[in-house]
């Protein structure tokens, strides 16, 4: 499957189902052939008749997001009698995208924490570099002012480029799973027949309902719609194709420079802890070494 682990199973489920409606299969037997051809527990349950947002109770982050934007485009596509299929295509397309750009992030991130893990190796190596030469630089590293100090600069300087890479891997995830969501259930709802006073009831319902942050997309198209006296479920559909494209770009954006930040903690932190760890500890017993042969 493509794109990220979170988002993959939700991206196949939504898809499958996407295909199974538009072929004319009922949705409860469109979820048992899911649940049959996928390994998604979730699928599982919901073929035996648990609600899918109970169903996906244990996930978290943007997994949690795009199963509660899942059973939020089903419970408006039911209430409203709207067909769910065409929503649900691109609501998977949008899944695979995001996903796609959380595995760059993953890939940007290989490179430096391999550097990374390999230079904090190095201080070890100075060691039994040392140790190899006849000098006692873990003697001087743990037994003396200055190799105590050169314990407590390194320790922290690794310390804080741990926390660094973590903070910048964390900017670089997307923010959210369901770009574009409110628009494309407004559009849903308005495509069964609803009036839209009802069909914002519903859709405003059904955000707060499974926890779905609104948009305020959706009045904006609303008022174009009504100034150019245009139907307003196109509007919304590319509204919510180009919310999403948005998301895309920014998600690989960011994944694209999280692999020369991440150089920066390596640069300043991991280099000079591994100085201070490997290489200050052997010159001060080396020094010490000579001098004392004098």
């Amino acid at each position: 499957m493509s794109g990220s682990p979170n988002l993959a199973e939700v991206a196949t489920v939504t898809q499958r189902l996407a295909v199974l409606l538009a072929a004319g299969v009922a949705p409860a037997s469109a979820w048992g052939h899911v649940a049959a051809s996928t390994d998604s527990q979730i699928a599982r349950r919901v073929a035996t008749g648990v609600d899918l947002a109970a169903a996906a109770g244990g996930t978290t982050g943007l997994q949690r997001e795009a199963w509660q934007g899942l059973a939020a485009a089903w419970s408006v596509a039911t209430e409203c009698g709207s067909p769910l299929a065409p929503a649900l295509r691109d609501y998977a397309v949008s899944l695979r995208d995001l996903g796609d750009a959380q595995r760059d992030a993953q890939v940007a991130l290989a490179g430096p924490v391999a550097t990374a893990r390999m230079v904090m190796m190095l201080p070890a190596v100075g060691v039994l570099f040392g140790l190899a030469l006849g000098f006692n630089t873990l003697g001087t590293l743990v037994g003396t002012p200055i190799g105590w100090g050169c314990l407590v600069v390194g320790g922290s300087l690794l310390v804080l480029a741990a926390r660094w890479n973590r903070r910048l891997v964390a900017a670089a995830r997307p923010v959210r799973a369901t770009p574009g969501l409110a628009c494309e259930l407004t559009a849903i709802g308005m495509a069964g027949g609803a009036s839209l006073d009802r069909t914002r009831s519903i859709v405003d319902s059904a955000l707060v309902q499974f926890g779905i942050e609104p948009e305020g997309h959706v009045d904006e198209v609303l008022r174009l719609s009504r100034a150019a006296g245009v139907p307003a479920a196109e509007l919304l559909r590319a509204e919510a194709v180009e919310l999403r494209a948005a998301a895309r770009a920014m998600a690989r954006e960011r994944a694209a420079a999280l692999a020369v930040k991440l150089m920066l903690p390596l640069g300043l932190c991991v280099l000079p802890a591994f100085l201070a760890l490997g290489v200050v500890p052997l010159l001060v017993t080396v020094i010490s070494s000579t001098v004392r042969s004098f």
